[in-house]
């Protein structure tokens, strides 16, 4: 009895030396290659926007705001990373310093969501109100400066207030 062989439906591949099949999915691989250019972009504008420091430190992280008097002038971060050490820095003009101080309001989100962890120069007092705190610090130049060291306890957006 002759060996059996196995039946096999026929195919359209092309094949290799007679014995292999190869396939091949045009319409699929068109696609990949598509999803792949397009991975591609995605990556290299993140990276972009990561170099220029829209996701976080960088230049156009950096912002600055004033306030319409010019007494009080803030450099900081716009986008702060969560357990990331960022810092306010705080210019207040000759014309906001009274008695060789300066009072200087910050909303409660300074401590509660960016998670101020120190200001320098250590204010003289600090009172707590509803809305914020008031801290008093010497001021010996002009412009005084006051630096608070933030590190964010979490993500999220945060509104300040400081004047």
């Amino acid at each position: 009895m002759p060996a059996s062989q196995p039946s096999h439906p026929p195919d359209n591949y092309p094949r290799v030396e007679g014995s292999v099949s190869v396939s091949e999915d045009m319409e699929f691989q068109n696609a990949w290659w598509r999803f792949e250019r397009i991975s591609w972009y995605v990556l290299a504008a993140v990276l972009i926007a990561d170099a220029l420091g829209l996701l976080g430190q960088g230049w156009l992280a950096r912002a600055q705001r004033a306030a319409p008097d010019g007494t009080i002038h803030l450099r900081y971060e716009r986008v702060q990373r969560a357990g990331a050490p960022s810092e306010i820095t705080v210019e207040v003009d000759s014309s906001a310093i009274h008695n060789g101080q300066v009072n200087l309001f910050s909303s409660q989100n300074i401590v509660k969501q960016l998670g101020a962890e120190r200001i320098i120069p250590e204010p003289r007092t600090s009172e707590i109100g509803a809305r914020g705190i008031t801290y008093t610090f010497p001021a010996s130049g002009s412009p005084a400066i006051v630096s608070i060291a933030l590190q964010p306890l979490r993500p999220g957006y945060s509104q300040i207030e400081i004047g």
